[in-house]
Parts: structure tokens; sequence; C-alpha cells
């Protein structure tokens, strides 16, 4: 179970209705069980004080990053849409719009909440390392959808920006394009010095 305190941050990726939700587009087998799981650690992140961090996928109606535009994926968390919403579920009573970090708002085609549009490109001074530096963190916890894209990629460049990072291994689904793709992504995040617990 992971320690809070003021300097620490948990990052929440992506609980949204096309993620999360059976009905979404782009439904993450079980992605409505990271929910529970996910207002737990909030609530014991906020009594110790630790920043919480809301990430959402918030793409316009056309993108590289939909199949209909040449990518991979169905047309999935276009902005202002039901799908792109997060989760009614989700705890977010009290956070503000600036602990809110929405990503995949232009072209790019990466996954990480850093903006950066491949891994390993992570841009100095994106809207959450600024937001992160500006709390004095040090160390993050992710959680949320899905393991084998944004998580492992946030997870991935909050390391490579030398933040301590814990994965939540029940605070995670996988989208498993081929099958094991989210222990894949675990396996590498531990490789890269994350702790997955």
């Amino acid at each position: 179970m992971p320690r809070y305190d003021p300097h620490t941050a948990l990052i929440v990726v992506d609980v949204q209705n096309d993620f999360a939700d059976p009905k979404g587009a782009l439904y993450v087998r079980e992605g409505e069980r990271v929910i529970p799981i996910a207002n737990d650690e909030i609530a014991r992140a906020r009594e110790a004080g630790a920043l919480v961090v809301y990430t959402q996928d918030w793409h316009p109606p056309t993108t590289p990053h939909f199949a209909k535009d040449g990518g991979t994926w169905p047309v999935h968390c276009v902005r202002d849409t039901w799908g792109a919403e997060l989760h009614p579920d989700l705890d977010v009573a009290g956070e503000t719009l600036r602990k809110v970090v929405k990503t995949g708002t232009g072209d790019e085609d990466g996954y990480t909440a850093f903006e950066a549009s491949a891994p390993g490109a992570v841009p100095s001074g994106s809207r959450l390392e600024r937001l992160l530096r500006e709390h004095g963190i040090e160390r993050v916890v992710v959680l949320g959808l899905a393991t084998d894209y944004c998580v492992r990629a946030t997870a991935l460049d909050a390391r490579a920006l030398g933040f301590d990072t814990t994965v939540l291994r029940d605070g995670v689904r996988p989208v498993d394009l081929a099958p094991g793709d989210g222990e894949r992504a675990l396996a590498e995040l531990e490789r890269a010095g994350a702790t997955v617990e």
C-alpha cells in the first residue's frame, strides 16, 4: 500500500466513460473495476496532503490517433462529449480545473500525460511536469487506464523526469491488443526503475 505525503502526487490516468464504461467507444475490459480502487487512493492521498491529478484524453473530432484518419483506434474521448467525461463514479469533489491535465488535444499520437508525441520524447516543461514541480513533488503514484498505453507511457516519462514512480497493479487494466501486453508493460516499468505494487 503506497504512502502519501505532501511531496507525493497521485496521478489518476484517463478514468473516462469511453474507457471505463461498458458502453464506451474504447471500453477497457473491467475498466470500471479501477474506480473504487482509485477512490480509495484519492481519499488516502487527500488525507495525507498529497496532490491529486486527473488526466483526461481530450481529442479533436479528427486526429491521426483515430482509425478513420489513418491511426489505430476507434473514435473515442472526443472533447466535450459524454465519452470524454471523467466517469461519474470517480471522486473528483473539491478538485480544481488546474489539477485536470487534458491530453491528445491536437494532432499528436502519443499516450503520455507529459504531452510527448512518443515515449522517450518528454518535452521539458509540459503542463503536468510544471504542476508537479510547482508543488514540490518528488514521488508519483499512478493508476488508471490503460496499463499498456497511457499508464505505461506516463509512468515511463515520470521515471525519465526523475520522479520516484509507483504503479498500482490492482488500479490498472490493460487493453491487451496482443495477449499479455499489460503484463509486459508492468515488467517494462519495473526494468525502468518503477515500483509495481
